[in-house]
């Protein structure tokens, strides 16, 4: 039987905090519906990311989601996980590990007076000493929360997203330089030549889609410096599971792509309410030595882009050179800090220095930094 959440009032709002797997588990329903009242929500703040997420990588016991309630409706939510970094209390977000974007999730009806009135009911639950958001997105809200907050804050830069603006190809391919764009605009006409069939998953056929791309994701990065975490168990079964949800709620894409009748390539892309993002994609060694399969997917990607009427496609997080030939525009995300106390002071200052000496390897020794990116 679960601990009752805590509870405490102030102002308007009740706010609680979940501790249990099982009143996560029965948030389904309110999580989606303020999901839909928030525009800076992304679909790594969807409840089923969020969940697929902790059954795969949560630690029972740890576990603390802030919840706000005005007059029994759900209007804020901040999903949580308790670490202990330093001697120091930190929460770190549900999904952190293999989210892009990280955020609490506030109904865009409260604005500022009712954040101030969630900074004060988050501050009076005890437990805790800092909260580390390390992937806010400009427009996050968290970053909002950052400036109105009552004790101490600190923002680092975090990771470099890549975007396009969402256009069809031909329209991208405009704006280059002409021999840039001749390149692509020959990658291009090889790519016709393969006769390439794209074709999208149903959420029935999303599990053995999502064991394909994974397989064909580790032949790809074959002998180089691949992401372990996207050779473990669990994390397939996370993918399979958030992107069945996803698909169902029109939150995602999974799209196969078929050469001659044969699996080449699977790519995994989230639908946010103002980005389309390529998430992870797999292509057998065979279709990368005949065409340019990132500039596949981009044609695939921005034609759905366009399409959806979202303004960008993103490339989500790394600045890898081979993305540059596109003429992407850089956007730089933030970690987020909010604390209280000596002990987040020291905290953030900590992650200071260790940013200071990551950006200094990055210019001193750039092939390195990629390689480390790249697993990470």
């Amino acid at each position: 039987m679960s601990a009752a959440p805590s509870r405490t009032s102030h102002a308007g709002l009740t706010v609680q905090v979940v501790r249990e797997d099982g009143d996560l588990a029965a948030l389904s329903a309110d999580w989606t519906d303020l999901y839909a009242r928030s525009s800076a929500a992304t679909p790594f703040q969807s409840y089923g990311w969020l969940c697929s997420w902790w059954r795969a990588y949560g630690t029972p016991g740890r576990l603390r989601v802030f919840l706000a309630r005005r007059g029994g409706r759900l209007v804020a939510a901040a999903p949580f996980l308790l670490e202990r970094r330093g001697g120091c209390r930190v929460l770190t977000p549900v999904g952190a590990g293999q989210a892009d974007f990280t955020d609490i999730v506030v109904d865009d009806l409260e604005g500022d007076a009712g954040l101030r009135e969630l900074r004060a009911g988050m501050l009076a639950q005890p437990g805790w000493d800092v909260m580390d958001l390390p992937e806010a997105r400009p427009g996050a809200t968290v970053r909002r929360l950052a400036e109105l907050w009552e004790g101490r804050a600190w923002s680092l830069p975090a990771s470099t997203c890549l975007q396009l603006p969402g256009q069809p190809i031909e329209q991208v391919l405009a704006g280059l330089n002409s021999r840039r764009g001749h390149r692509l605009r020959h990658a291009l006409r090889k790519i016709d030549a393969l006769d390439a069939q794209a074709v999208t998953v149903g959420a029935d056929q999303v599990e053995g889609s999502v064991a394909e791309l994974l397989r064909l994701h580790a032949m790809q990065w074959e002998s180089r410096a691949i992401n372990v975490q996207h050779t473990e168990r669990r994390f397939r079964d996370h993918l399979a599971r958030a992107v069945r949800t996803l698909v169902v709620e029109n939150q995602a894409t999974l799209t196969e792509y078929r050469v001659r009748g044969r699996l080449m390539a699977c790519d995994f892309v989230l639908v946010g309410k103002d980005f389309v993002g390529g998430y992870l994609y797999g292509a057998h060694p065979d279709l990368r030595a005949e065409a340019d399969v990132l500039t596949m997917l981009l044609r695939h990607n921005l034609a759905l882009t366009h399409r959806l009427g979202r303004p960008v496609l993103s490339l989500l997080r790394g600045d890898e050179p081979y993305k540059t030939k596109f003429g992407c525009e850089a956007v730089v995300n933030q970690r987020v800090m909010l604390g209280r106390g000596l002990r987040a002071a020291a905290y953030a200052a900590t992650a200071n220095a260790r940013a200071t000496g990551r950006e200094l390897v990055k210019r001193r020794c750039p092939r390195l930094a990629r390689k480390v990116a790249a697993w990470q």
